[in-house]
């Protein structure tokens, strides 16, 4: 088995944490036992390319045990839990192709090797895969089923593909289930972010003013919990009606000029380039904290701050320190990378039981639809988020209430009424 990790002797720390996560994924475990009982991806491969995680692990697994042949590379070069990618390959042999911190050159070529499997479908967190296979690997374009894609950036990139006509094979926008963005963005992320960067700095952050760029789920998230911790937040945004909600919600809203001298804490989770930008830079205080929870590393304009200051001095393990011509400092947490991740360990498994529970069923619906579906994006079915929403309810304990006969006949009724 080929694999490239950074010390298989890690495997039993791995294997405990990824046990740990288990507990708390109720749904993928049901998952779990259906696709073990039915098979589904019998003969079929999979190549896998997502954060490295104790949670990621059990979804693979998962997949294994539908029949699957799997393999896993990193979609973000500090993702990645080296204990977990060793267990993986040592207890489940899986190939992984990841190291926590590994380079650009190394990432893209784990990338290569994923796709050297030659899948039938595709798992992808930013869509890094499929635009390869679309613009180098077309030698493997005739194997592929679809593929799934689990964040909000990647979203992006394949609605762009799709609109220019380029997308060659249909893809899952996982991201858009109501059980994934509506509870992974919004809780996951938010807590996971602020716990990064407590975990790079050990800031108080009660009292900071926190400036949250966008507010979309993500960024509604991180601006809930910041305030939830004690900041002051102010919210920035290029959408109307997500500025109003942001203000409805209690928060300050400006435009990011306005909020950059202000600011103590900023972090982006737009999905778009160069967010804090120079001109942010040029006016921000003295030892301002830049973050980034987008998938990609460039919504903090890292090409501007080395102009501006030269090389940074790593002042902590996750803070790299730019310090300007006039001696102001900023602090770059995580490289500029996701935050959650690079200095944390990612969203709490509860939360991502319920988004790849959403990946295990989008990738059936795939198989099961082969050859049915068009070149384009598609959204996963009601169904299957309200499937996954009852298991997770009926874990926790949870019941509902359940309509009458007669509320059924009134709702399926037009004669009724005033």
């Amino acid at each position: 088995m080929d694999f490239d990790i950074k010390n298989v002797d890690l495997a039993p720390g791995g294997r405990h944490r990824i046990e740990w996560a288990e507990q708390e994924m109720p749904v993928l475990r049901g998952v779990q036992g259906q696709f073990k009982n039915e098979r589904p991806f019998a003969g079929l491969r999979i190549s896998g390319c997502m954060h490295v995680t104790t949670e990621t692990a059990n979804l693979v697994i998962s997949l294994q045990a539908g029949g699957a042949d799997v393999v896993l590379c990193a979609s973000n070069p500090l993702s990645t839990q080296d204990d977990v990618a060793a267990s993986l390959v040592s207890h489940f042999e899986i190939p992984v192709f990841a190291i926590k911190g590994e380079d650009n050159d190394t990432y893209h070529k784990h990338i290569q090797a994923v796709i050297d499997h030659k899948p039938h479908i595709i798992m992808d967190d930013g869509s890094d895969v499929t635009s390869t296979i679309h613009k180098h690997r077309r030698d493997v374009m005739d194997n592929i089923i679809g593929g799934t894609e689990e964040t909000t950036t990647g979203i992006i990139r394949l609605r762009a593909m799709a609109k220019d006509g380029a997308l060659e094979f249909p893809m899952m926008a996982v991201n858009d289930a109501l059980t994934k963005h509506l509870f992974d963005n919004r809780y996951g992320t938010g807590q996971s972010t602020m716990d990064g960067i407590v975990r790079a700095t050990n800031y108080l952050i009660a009292g900071k003013v926190v400036v949250v760029a966008g507010y979309g789920w993500c960024s509604r998230g991180i601006a809930m919990r910041a305030k939830g911790l004690g900041a002051n937040v102010i919210v920035t945004e290029i959408d109307y009606v997500k500025a109003l909600e942001a203000v409805m919600d209690g928060f300050r809203v400006m435009p990011m000029v306005e909020a950059a001298p202000i600011g103590d804490i900023f972090v982006s989770a737009t999905g778009n380039i160069n967010v804090f930008d120079r001109h942010h830079f040029e006016v921000m205080k003295d030892g301002a904290l830049l973050a980034n929870s987008g998938h990609f590393d460039v919504e903090v304009n890292k090409k501007a701050l080395y102009e501006m200051a030269g090389d940074p001095k790593r002042v902590r393990p996750f803070v790299d320190q730019f310090t300007l011509k006039d001696g102001r400092k900023l602090n770059l947490l995580g490289e500029g990378r996701l935050i959650n991740l690079a200095a944390a360990e990612g969203h709490p498994a509860s939360v991502m039981d319920m988004s790849f529970a959403g990946q295990a069923l989008a990738a059936k619906y795939l198989k099961d639809h082969q050859g049915q579906l068009e070149n384009r994006v598609y959204t996963m079915p009601a169904e299957v988020d309200q499937t996954i929403a009852r298991i997770k309810l009926d874990a926790m304990g949870i019941d509902i209430d359940q309509l009458t006969e007669r509320q059924r006949e009134y709702l399926d009724s037009w004669e009724e009424g005033t």
